[in-house]
């Protein structure tokens, strides 16, 4: 594929060419014939890769597409090594703020409606202003107290060339460089497109709000802000005001003068159950997404970003993290083994195996202070990677979750332990999984597949019936003494060939229970009566024989 030469895109491969000539990779940028594009203003190449943070600060000098792409690479494990991991996922999203103008503007325009006739008051100047919106307090006509979050004007068409761009690049890369650990970065652009574009329509943000509300109503100390659905559209976002601050403001002496450790505990415990039975959770719970509020509650904002596990997803999860929690490192192995996607022609078990045995020694015996669920997560779908194992998405979203609950909870305790929470935690977890297993909906479906079976039992029994009449029955069997298996079924054979006797004795002895004769034998007749004690000592002889013969074999 040849890159494009559209004026817009010739930007952005000036900035892809500089950060691959700057981290090492010039021959791409000579074979890309992307030379020219960087000009005069060629960094110097390292021999040594420059510092994870450094990276980070250049995604952030490259705009928001590159800050979001930075965001999403946090949770690749299988791409970049752990310190470029941590250092990605703490990327900061602030902008300098729109002018209030432009932000008049699209609210009136998305709205319908003159500003002073939506709201009874609308700041602005903005509470936060980030790479895709900024957020302004206000108050509706009612007097309710809102938050509203606006997208900066221009922003999607900005990303949307950015993307197009990226995957122009990709594409290219694909074709003409060897894959890392046989990952295609155009699918890494593809799911970055996706996840970028969904979190450009407030509409859904909107929806995850009501959601992750409605699952976590159960837990009083947690407060999720709800949508004004009427002030709200693809680039606008209306929701409660939060009153409180980040947990990262906190200082030695608030902590002291609340009640830190349970709350930690409830928060951790409200994102094990999003990821593990609901489903939905939100996926960027960093320490700036969560409040303290004055009520001395927990707030989770900016739900544009969650992620969603299938049901067969979440119980390999809760496995992985209880054998983790555990120390059991062949227990994590099995699961890891069955949760990724082996692939035949680099997969090296024998090292996957031994590493994660290191890898749960090492947590087993570290200090409190050490544990990292989110970081173990994350390691080890490094190390699938690295054997040849390609994890799901849902694994990596799933180890930057809980690294940046890791990080709340500390904010909140300094001596909170992630790993006892999951093993406190875990028979809750597991009632919760039961108790949804057990909804309506499952029980119907079972009943259905009962009835489905017994509707086509008779009929499978005597197709089975009529092939060994024939002599056309065929088993497949791997790995069995053939003069055992023959001397079962001849035992097989005669125990059926037994009770079609029996059964015809009884059926004989019903038909003869009609017909007069002068031979009876308690007023019924005779041979009736003898047909039925036949039937009877023939049973019971083959229910004696049966259960010692099974018996015998047991032992």
């Amino acid at each position: 594929m040849a890159l494009s030469l559209r004026a817009e895109h010739l930007k952005r491969y000036r900035d892809v060419a500089w950060l691959l000539v700057k981290y090492g990779r010039s021959d791409v940028v000579h074979r890309a014939g992307l030379d020219e594009a960087l000009g005069d203003d060629r960094p110097e190449p390292r021999e040594a890769p420059p510092e994870a943070v450094e990276l980070a600060d250049d995604l952030e000098r490259l705009g928001p597409t590159f800050v979001k792409l930075g965001q999403l690479l946090s949770t690749r494990a299988d791409l970049l090594p752990t310190p470029y991991l941590d250092a990605l996922a703490r990327l900061q999203d602030h902008c300098e703020p729109v002018p209030f103008e432009e932000i008049e503007r699209v609210v009136e325009a998305e709205l319908g409606a003159r500003l002073s006739k939506a709201f009874s008051r609308f700041e602005d100047r903005p509470l936060a202003a980030a790479s895709l919106g900024q957020v302004h307090r206000a108050r509706l006509r009612d007097g309710r107290e809102v938050a509203v979050k606006v997208q900066r004007p221009g922003i999607r068409e900005r990303i949307v060339d950015d993307l197009d761009a990226l995957g122009e690049i990709a594409e290219f890369l694909d074709d003409h460089t060897e894959r890392a650990g046989g990952v295609s970065l155009s699918d890494v652009v593809e799911e970055f497109r996706k996840a970028i574009l969904q979190e450009l329509d407030y509409r859904r943000e909107a929806a995850n709000l009501e959601t992750i509300a409605h699952n976590l109503e159960r837990y009083d100390e947690i407060l999720v802000p709800l949508p004004v659905t009427d002030y709200s559209t693809s680039r606008v976002l209306t929701m409660d005001f939060i009153r409180g601050r980040k947990v990262t403001a906190l200082s030695p002496l608030a902590r002291l003068e609340m009640d830190a450790a349970p709350l930690a505990d409830v928060l951790f415990a409200a994102y094990l159950r999003q990821i593990l039975v609901d489903g939905v959770f939100h996926a960027d719970p960093h320490p700036g997404n969560v409040f303290l509020t004055d009520d001395g509650r927990l707030a989770l904002l900016d739900l544009g970003m969650v992620g969603r596990v299938s049901q067969r997803m979440r119980e390999r999860l809760l496995s992985l993290l209880l054998a983790i929690s555990e120390g059991q490192g062949e227990e994590a192995a099995d699961v890891a083994l069955r949760l990724g996607s082996p692939d035949p022609e680099r997969l090296d078990e024998e090292r996957f195996r031994a590493d994660m045995g290191q890898l749960v020694d090492e947590v087993r015996g570290s200090t409190v202070e050490e544990i990292a669920v989110g970081r173990i997560v994350l390691e080890i779908s490094r190390m699938a990677a690295r054997s040849g194992i390609a994890v799901p998405r849902e694994m990596t979203m799933l180890g930057k979750t809980l690294l940046n609950l890791d990080a709340v909870g500390r904010a909140l305790d300094p001596d909170f332990d992630p790993d006892a929470a999951i093993r406190r935690h875990a028979a809750e977890l597991t009632r919760e999984r039961m108790k949804e297993q057990a909804s309506p909906g499952n029980v119907l479906s079972s009943l259905i597949e009962t009835a489905e079976f017994a509707e086509r039992l008779p009929r499978r029994v005597n197709r089975i019936l009529d092939q060994m009449a024939s002599n056309e029955l065929r088993f497949r069997v791997d790995a069995i003494d053939e003069r055992t298996l023959i001397e079962g079924f001849q035992k097989v054979a005669n125990r059926i060939a037994m009770g079609l006797v029996l059964g015809a004795l009884i059926v004989g002895a019903a038909m003869l229970m009609r017909v007069p004769t002068k031979f009876e034998i308690l007023g019924y007749p005779g041979l009736a009566i003898l047909c039925f004690a036949g039937a009877a000592a023939g049973g019971v002889w083959l229910l004696v024989t049966i259960l010692l013969q099974d018996r015998r074999g047991g032992d």
